[in-house]
């Protein structure tokens, strides 16, 4: 999973080595915590967060298609 964030977002921003992901994983879900470049935020979320939210997507359904446990999503700078 922490794959296929990496695969999405990186093209999405100007500073790739900065992309970070942190896994938590918690009893009955797994959150993923992405942490871009301070001026990257905006690119990654997008115009009315519509960025964010495909991401969200495609990484949920994922998750619902491989995993038994509910899959977060968390983006930060």
């Amino acid at each position: 999973m922490k794959q296929l964030i990496e695969t999405i977002v990186k093209p999405l921003v100007e500073h790739p080595e900065d992309v970070q992901i942190d896994v938590f994983d918690e009893q009955d879900h797994i959150t993923y915590k992405l942490t871009v470049h301070k001026s990257d935020v905006g690119k990654v979320i997008g115009k009315q967060g519509r960025v964010a939210k495909a991401i969200r997507t495609v990484v949920y359904a994922h998750a619902q298609a491989t995993k038994k446990k509910k899959v977060y999503l968390k983006i930060s700078e």
